[in-house]
């Protein structure tokens, strides 16, 4: 695994290559003078004085090329020289094109996503607890930042506009009217009907006494208590006979006229604007502007509060279920073929899009960034990225140079002597 260096370290490193290839010249510089002095006396030094002359050549030439490409050499303003300060923008441009072209093509892109399987991948992850639980932490971490963000009275502003939107302001009549009718139409009502009847039953029977002491109550002073007593037991009888005939009888009068009542309410509610106009005043009653703004609040601090208890406690049940959901996904990514290939269809499609719309933007960040930077900084950062191994070829230039110069000497002192 490799480990990134810092500038300080870069610069340190470079200025030891720096230090051994200027040596090794000092080396040839010095080996050449020796030689060169005393040939006459050994003439075996001749192909020695060869090869330090050529292994000079090579160091000389080799420094000259690699210094053009950061500064002038010596300071002299040498035709094409100090290639990188000069040329920066152009090769700024140059390497955004050639990163559009050979890295932000759309079939690269989406090749590479899916050779990766990022939805197996990812469903892999997301299955063991430990994903599921970064997600969890993640996301609480969400949601309390959209909350800090989030301005309580513009929420309860957009809140209250979307109840008068959709609740207030939409006349109710209507609607209840057809909802009402489609109900008593496949008559749902029966079983309140029956409900509201089968308590009526109970309660009669349940209460002689009640109704024996209205009729009584109700009954001239000059009528005798016993003739009270034979009235009210003849109405508690017929009444409780009528209640219990309702009861019985599904297709009743009573029950027929509810269901007539109904209806006509039903066909009222969505035509008749007498009708309409009552459920309106009814509807104002109930929700009138304090009201409605009340709700408003009351609906964003419940949730709002309930959010972030159930985000900020680790065993509450929210975040138990989310994060079962979370690995549930991440299990279905990982066992369900169909599902893991759509997933990276539309990454892949999402990235191509991205891709192929943006590419050109994307490669002008480098571009511009580059044209930005001060040309002497701009060499010095890539001669901090290069520099190290480019002076192991003046190292290489001065070997090389040693051996074509020994090489050289070799062959013309066979051929002419």
């Amino acid at each position: 695994m490799s480990i990134a260096l810092t500038d300080t370290e870069r610069a340190a490193g470079l200025r030891r290559m720096k230090t051994v290839a200027t040596g090794l010249l000092g080396v040839m510089a010095v080996i050449f003078l020796v030689a060169f002095a005393l040939q006459e006396q050994y003439p075996w030094l001749q192909y020695v004085r060869a090869a330090a002359e050529g292994g000079m050549v090579g160091a000389l030439a080799d420094w000259f090329a690699v210094t053009a490409l950061f500064k002038y050499p010596m300071g002299l303003k040498i035709p094409h020289t100090a290639i990188i300060p000069r040329k920066k923008d152009q090769i700024g441009t140059s390497l955004g094109q050639f990163v559009e072209e050979n890295f932000l093509a759309e079939d690269v892109v989406q090749q590479k996503l899916t050779s990766l399987g990022v939805a197996q991948r990812a469903g892999t992850w997301l299955a063991r607890p430990e994903g599921a639980d970064r997600v969890a932490v993640e996301g609480a971490a969400l949601i309390r930042g959209a909350f800090t963000v989030l301005d309580d009275d513009a929420v309860q502003q957009v809140i209250e506009s979307m109840v008068r939107k959709h609740v207030v302001d939409p006349p109710w009549g209507p609607p209840v009217g057809r909802m009402a009718a489609r109900i008593f139409e496949e008559g749902h009502h029966h079983r309140l009907v029956d409900l509201l009847v089968d308590r009526a039953a109970e309660w009669v029977d349940a209460n002689y006494d009640v109704v024996s002491r209205v009729v009584s109550q109700r009954s001239p002073t000059w009528v005798p208590h016993f003739v009270d007593g034979l009235v009210g037991d003849k109405v508690y009888t017929e009444f409780l006979k009528f209640v219990r005939a309702v009861q019985a009888d599904p297709q009743h009068d009573v029950r027929l006229s509810i269901d007539k009542y109904l209806t006509d309410l039903a066909q009222d509610l969505q035509y008749d604007p007498a009708v309409i106009a009552k459920a309106e005043e009814i509807k104002a009653g109930i929700l009138d502007d304090p009201r409605v703004h009340d709700v408003a609040a009351r609906a964003w601090k419940t949730v709002k509060t309930a959010l972030l208890e159930a985000v900020n406690d680790p065993d509450s049940e929210l975040t138990r279920n989310f994060k079962s959901a979370v690995r549930d996904f991440g299990r279905r990514l990982t066992t369900d073929e169909e599902l893991a290939g759509k997933i990276n269809r539309w990454i892949s499609d999402g990235a191509g899009y991205l891709v192929r719309t943006y590419r050109s933007d994307i490669a002008g960040i480098i571009s511009e960034t580059v044209e930005r930077w001060d040309a002497e900084e701009t060499s010095r950062k890539i001669e901090l990225q290069v520099g190290k191994d480019l002076q192991f070829i003046r190292i290489n230039g001065t070997v090389v140079g040693s051996l074509a110069g020994l090489a050289i000497f070799t062959i013309a002192h066979a051929l002419f002597g």
